[in-house]
């Protein structure tokens, strides 16, 4: 089987379905290939940030969003002896929704995914997993897959890669990469709460232990931090060690539902970021083209500015026929400052924060920044701003807008 689309989008995470709505908008022929046959993802995050909800606003999606169930999380806040000192506080925020709202990204993809199904240019392929790149001598030209109904091919004029940190298509893309190191990994879990939990951006720490608790209905969804490659150890203490350790961390639940290893995922935590995010005929955005640290939870908001970035740039080109590696480049080069400072910023966590807490330490913010925080309240709002809103945001082209 074979056939043609004008770009074809491999992955419908975030980055992927918002560029595939966005492009359909603008009238150009745009396929969407996602290997699974839903978006049901426990390791997926669940904030959506003020950036995308104004984004959203823009798409004239903000009202449909706005009617899934979700919670609002306005501050970041640390126990200092007892005391719960904000230190993130998006309240204070220009923006027209300044809070995190916590809802499940896959209700969030589903309803880009509609969205994006009324579009007569729109094409969303469920249970289609890229296997490799076409070529035309250096000139990529389409995707190999595999489909429901076997293997199939796809000609394109644009391959676009959002299929996240293990991208098929910048590994067939032999695009060049940095990576930097990471001191830990996470362990993806589901608890039943006995009483409701607050999220927060701040993890709670223990001497060598952290992690982030995401209130969903009627379980929390973990994820536990720790040491890189550590995991075989922490199998070897026992389920009843680690029952003990999470019921000191998270009283509201029941640590004894997990009752085999099988219940806990184990995601390899990479940074990394190509130097080039093209090659003719291919492009890479979001997570396939930087992945980044779950610190902050910032990702999401990464990879959709690169969709909008992408779109904003491409679609006139691709709609006249005439792209061009200039056009490939041009959307790196919009998306490469917020890229670096964000994972310069991840980076400097990591070192200074989360690997001393790893490796037994305990973490405090010092005395200097609470002085100042308890005289200038305000300054709360940048960090808030570089969480929730990010560097350089987008905003939807005009040809997106509704």
């Amino acid at each position: 089987m074979s056939d043609k689309t004008t770009c074809a989008v491999v992955g419908g995470g975030p980055a992927g379905l918002f560029l595939g709505l966005m492009l359909a908008r603008a009238g150009i022929d745009v396929t969407v290939l996602e290997k699974h046959a839903d978006f049901l993802r426990d390791f997926r995050g669940d904030t959506v940030h003020p950036i995308t909800m104004r984004l959203l606003d823009e798409l004239g999606l903000f009202e449909r969003f706005d009617e899934l169930p979700h919670s609002k999380v306005e501050t970041g806040q640390f126990d200092v002896g007892g005391r719960l000192v904000t230190l993130v506080d998006f309240r204070r925020l220009r923006q027209p929704h300044p809070y995190v709202a916590m809802v499940p990204q896959w209700d969030l993809l589903d309803l880009i995914a509609d969205a994006a199904k009324a579009e007569p240019t729109f094409t969303l392929r469920m249970q289609t997993e890229v296997t490799g790149l076409l070529r035309d001598g250096s000139r990529v030209t389409g995707v190999r897959y595999t489909g429901p109904d076997g293997p199939g091919e796809l000609r394109s004029d644009l391959v676009v890669g959002c299929d996240g940190r293990t991208s098929a298509v910048r590994r067939d893309a032999a695009l060049p990469i940095d990576e930097f190191p990471v001191p830990f990994d996470v362990c993806w879990f589901r608890l039943p709460h006995d009483r409701d939990g607050q999220y927060s951006l701040i993890p709670r720490t223990r001497p060598g232990r952290a992690l982030i608790m995401i209130p969903r209905e009627g379980y929390f969804q973990i994820a536990y931090l720790i040491p890189k490659g550590s995991y075989a150890q922490l199998c070897e203490r026992g389920l009843d060690a680690f029952h003990r350790e999470l019921a000191e961390m998270i009283p509201e639940a029941s640590p004894d539902t997990i009752t085999s290893w099988d219940d806990v995922k184990v995601l390899d935590v990479r940074l990394d970021r190509l130097r080039r995010w093209h090659t003719e005929g291919v492009l890479c955005i979001g997570d396939a083209a930087h992945a980044m640290s779950p610190v902050g939870g910032v990702g999401i908001n990464l990879a959709i500015a690169d969709a909008v970035a992408a779109a904003s740039i491409l679609a006139q080109p691709l709609r006249n026929g005439q792209l061009t590696n200039k056009h490939l480049e041009a959307v790196r080069r919009r998306r490469i400052v917020p890229t670096v400072v964000t994972q310069t910023v991840q980076r400097v966590l990591h070192r200074r924060v989360l690997d001393s807490v790893l490796q037994g330490g305990v973490v405090q913010p010092p005395a200097a920044l609470l002085k100042l925080v308890d005289r200038l309240p305000q300054v709360t709002a940048v960090p808030a701003y570089i969480v929730g809103v990010g560097v350089l945001p987008q905003h939807a082209p005009g040809f997106a807008r509704r």
